[in-house]
């Protein structure tokens, strides 16, 4: 299966579920500020990640964003570097951070 580069970003209103979510997410993906990560995943893995989502937020109070990222997707970047002074994500950048 092909692997797709997906970005989750969240608004968890419950501190318990959302440390819940940070732990689950942090195992699973790759920080890019508090409540938003990437990763690449095939399509079996982006729905065991929707439903452990969905097992732990409440949907009425919650807001969890799942969005595919096109494969040329470029990254601008305003304020504090996502990365450390001379590192940047270029095309398949995100795929070797991943592997």
């Amino acid at each position: 299966m092909k692997k797709k580069s997906i970005l989750i970003a969240y608004d968890i209103s419950q501190p318990r579920r959302l440390g819940r979510v940070h732990r689950y997410l942090k195992k699973e993906a790759i920080p890019l500020q508090y409540s938003i990560f990437v990763t690449q995943a095939n399509q079996r893995k982006i729905r065991e990640i929707i439903r452990t989502i969905r097992s732990i937020i409440h949907e009425k109070e919650d807001d969890v964003r799942i969005y595919e990222l096109p494969s040329d997707f470029h990254i601008n970047s305003l304020g504090k570097p996502l990365l450390f002074k001379g590192v940047s994500l270029m095309l398949g950048g995100l795929e070797r951070i991943l592997q």
